[in-house]
């Protein structure tokens, strides 16, 4: 059983819940808030909830927490189908230009969207989050220093809440369902649209104010929601509403009335077995839906984003292998018992089928060759006397094939190099390629010109590529070996002979 445990760090307090799982069984055992005002630090806050989520002596597998939606920016990139496997290699450079931050400074994680969306031909929609890495590195050190472990994941804004679509009927709307995490002074927006987030947006009013804010409050979540359909988004069909806001006074039927859909509080968790959390704790389960869905984000497929990445990738301690090298050990014992006896299996077969063909060449040499062998040399030999003719092979010993194969070789890989039309030509081929730089035809050339069967290498011409900076050149060469030449050769050393005995019969 894995003990996973979420801390929402808000404005006023810290909220922790810890979520037990079993083979198919996920419950939700402590849930914890402290008022920072009651406290000296957030440090301190922190560590009180978390020690009072897990009980007396309880120690959590996991934790995950989230930086808030103001901290962090959320863009939907729109990138070509043929780069859906590059995703996070060509990420950084559309990112770059759409976000005030160094991408240097920054960490990011991405979501691809269900589908195709159409803005300049049909492209991936990618939803990407993206903060600033002293922002995530803050929000590390303070859980660190707080519980004494690291967490694994760092979510954004309301985003973590969506992993309690499995548990919450209110969000498993067909339709567009909008989460509004109302804080002390913002709230962060997210849209699912068939339980997947599809938008999201942080508005800089909360419950600081009220009622005085209200109208302002219902004016920034009317903005957001247009927001949304400009993208060519589905009106929603409810607004839910998690938070400490949940619980304001007359917020449901207000915002209800100014945004005219239905509007109600996040309920209870259906499908999820509560154990030890008191039903006046649970019935204000609004409040603690983010720090529910950071703690669930460990037991299940997340539907949010993990901001520990690259520089600030987690990495188990020392502690954790030692507590799994019993299970590591038995592991690796299986392992090399079945790697034995896989080999000793094969070596066994390898040995039977070497028999079988061993006696098959016995029988073949005998019949074929007239002298019986088991020895592959020595049959090579004996066909070798067989199959022996006096007169030259007709046939090139250099062509087209070897001609490529010459040019796969002689291309280094760090180099760019397109090949538009090879013609080969009985003993004549040209090249048309293309390089990046006139020195790089010249170093393909230089190492031709070196091959024993290409004579009379030469580049016939350069041309600039249009509307580009590279290269095309035509590369010219006869293909000619010398053992094609062979019988000119016999001829002349024929002659020669011929010549000598004439010599010495005259004399």
């Amino acid at each position: 059983m894995s003990t996973w445990m979420g801390v929402d760090v808000g404005a006023t307090a810290v909220k922790v819940a810890v979520v037990r799982t079993a083979y198919r069984k996920v419950q939700l055992t402590g849930l914890a808030v402290v008022e920072l005002a009651q406290v000296g630090s957030v440090d301190e806050a922190v560590a009180l909830a978390s020690r009072a989520a897990l009980g007396e002596g309880g120690v959590a597998d996991g934790i995950a927490t989230s930086v808030d939606g103001t901290k962090a920016t959320v863009r939907i990139v729109g990138l070509p189908g043929s780069a859906a496997k590059q995703v996070g290699d060509v990420l950084p450079f559309e990112l770059e230009a759409s976000v005030p931050l160094e991408m240097e400074d920054a960490v990011f994680d991405y979501r691809i969207m269900q589908g195709l969306r159409e803005t300049k031909g049909e492209e991936l929609g990618v939803l990407t989050a993206i903060s600033r890495i002293e922002d995530v590195r803050a929000r590390i050190e303070l859980v660190k220093a707080a519980t004494g472990h690291e967490p694994e994941r760092v979510g954004v804004g309301a985003f973590p809440i969506a992993n309690m679509l499995q548990y919450a009927p209110q969000l498993t709307d067909p339709g567009t369902v909008v989460i509004a995490d109302l804080g002390h002074v913002s709230s962060d927006i997210l849209f699912l649209k068939a339980g997947e987030p599809v938008f999201a947006r942080t508005i800089g009013y909360g419950t600081k104010g009220l009622p005085m804010t209200a109208s302002k409050l219902a004016r920034e979540l009317r903005t957001t929601i247009a927001s949304h359909r400009a993208l060519r988004g589905d009106p929603p069909t409810r607004l839910v509403l998690t938070g400490g806001g949940a619980y304001v006074v007359s917020a449901e039927q207000f915002l209800g009335a100014a945004l005219g859909i239905p509007v109600q509080a996040m309920q209870a968790p259906q499908g999820l077995e509560v154990l030890g959390v008191a039903p006046e704790v649970l019935g204000n389960v609004a409040r603690f839906a983010k720090a529910i869905g950071l703690a669930l984000g460990h037991a299940q497929k997340p539907l949010g984003f993990n901001l520990r990445r690259g520089p600030l990738a987690y990495e188990r301690g020392f502690a954790w292998v030692k507590e799994k090298v019993p299970v590591l050990a038995g592991l690796g014992a299986v392992i090399l018992v079945s790697f034995l006896f896989s080999a000793w299996a094969q070596l066994h077969a390898a040995g039977k089928e070497r028999e079988v063909l061993e006696k098959a060449l016995s029988n073949v040499t005998r019949e074929v060759l007239g002298e019986e062998t088991q020895s592959s040399l020595r049959a090579n030999e004996l066909l070798a006397k067989k199959t022996a003719i006096n007169d030259d092979d007709p046939l090139p010993h250099a062509d087209a094939f070897d001609v490529m194969v010459k040019l796969s070789e002689v291309i280094p890989p760090s180099m760019t190099h397109d090949i538009e039309e090879l013609d080969v030509q009985k003993d004549h081929v040209i090249v048309h390629g293309i390089v990046g730089s006139i020195p790089d035809a010249q170093s393909i050339k230089t190492s031709l010109a070196s091959e024993r069967c290409f004579k009379d290498t030469k580049i016939t011409r350069t041309t600039q590529v249009v509307g580009g900076d590279r290269q095309k050149y035509v590369l010219e060469f006869e293909l000619k070996c010398p053992e094609d030449v062979k019988g000119a050769a016999k001829k002349k050393e024929s002659s020669g002979g011929a010549a000598a005995s004439s010599s010495a019969g005259g004399k």
